[in-house]
């Protein structure tokens, strides 16, 4: 029903959208690019010093570049699982414009695959920082499960990007699935509580993370693209209200996992005093500011005379989300709580 509402009310003004809206981004947001991938970069980077003073923590060797490459791993894990996201809605908008966006796919897996394998060479020296060629035991890797865990995530982008690049590139959907399954079983060693409740939480919840978050990203590049008028309005509404059931979702399993490492009656004073609380309430308190920017767009979507206003709050959203993610990889790194 919305995706038609917005089919009509915009048939009338998709004739008044300017002749250049669907030219390539200029300089000011290239440079704006850079500065958003800076400011997230700083984030795993600097995060460590600041989560860990004064909790009387101890940080793991290299946290800050764990971080970071655990970080650009879960971005590159976003893009291509929203872009089959994406065009899978697409095919249930009539109207949508047949020259979708350019996928990021192949570049994503690139780079992904550079970060796993720096978080291998990490896994192959007993969770230390290399220092030299000679530090690593590649071989090594297949005797332990986070090796194999971390070789199976390597070999994972290897494949998307084989997958990208060939005819079908849908078939990504299962090394992106089987590095999804990699990182929820890699996030729960064995010798922690009920393991296997903790990989399905993370499962649902990196899965969904990926949709929203890449979903949204390569929506709105297809709501710049030429000619996308009122389909592509419809397809960021009937985006929208898919959001609010992955959001749902995030809240659900992001509240369960907290609870499992931080038990409610200590979760309050952990927040404030120890590195890992620290991160989650800046993730809290970000992924709100993202839920009220999610609902703004909304609102312009259902009640604005132009419905496509709703990609500025939905640009913000993207920018919030990146510091999300960010914060993500910054957890992975922090000591995990102590169940008091």
């Amino acid at each position: 029903m919305l995706c038609e509402d917005l089919e009509v009310t915009l048939t009338r003004s998709s004739t008044d959208i300017p002749e250049g809206s669907g030219t390539r981004p200029g300089v000011g947001r290239a440079v704006a690019v850079l500065v958003l991938v800076a400011a997230a970069a700083c984030v795993p980077l600097l995060g460590p010093s600041a989560a860990l003073r004064g909790t009387g923590e101890a940080a793991a060797p290299g946290t800050a570049g764990i971080g970071l490459l655990r970080t650009v791993l879960f971005a590159a894990l976003c893009v291509p699982l929203g872009e089959l996201f994406v065009r899978r809605l697409a095919q249930s908008v009539p109207g949508t414009p047949p020259a979708l966006p350019r996928a990021w796919a192949p570049y994503a897996a690139a780079v992904g695959f550079v970060a796993a394998l720096g978080l291998a060479s990490v896994v192959s020296t007993g969770n230390l920082v290399p220092h030299s060629p000679a530090d690593l035991d590649v071989g090594g890797l297949y005797a332990t499960r986070d090796g194999k865990l971390a070789l199976l995530e390597v070999n994972a982008f290897v494949v998307a990007g084989l997958c990208a690049l060939s005819r079908r590139p849908g078939a990504q959907v299962w090394p992106l699935g089987a590095l999804v399954v990699a990182e929820a079983l890699r996030a729960h060693p064995t010798t922690e509580y009920d393991p296997l409740l903790g990989s399905a939480l993370t499962l649902v919840h990196l899965t969904c993370a990926s949709l929203w978050v890449g979903g949204l990203l390569y929506v709105l590049r297809t709501v710049r693209g030429r000619g996308s008028g009122a389909a592509g309005a419809a397809l960021l509404g009937l985006y929208a209200r898919v959001a609010a059931a992955l959001l749902a979702a995030l809240t659900a399993t992001g509240v369960c996992s907290a609870l499992r490492r931080m038990p409610a009656e200590t979760i309050l004073t952990q927040l404030t005093d120890a590195a890992y609380g620290r991160a989650l309430l800046a993730k809290v308190i970000l992924m709100v500011v993202v839920a009220g920017l999610a609902l703004w767009a909304r609102i312009r979507l259902r009640r604005a005379a132009d419905p496509l206003t709703a990609c500025t709050p939905a640009r913000a959203e993207v920018v919030a989300l990146a510091g999300v993610v960010a914060l993500s990889g910054l957890l992975t790194a922090l000591p995990v709580p102590i169940r008091w």
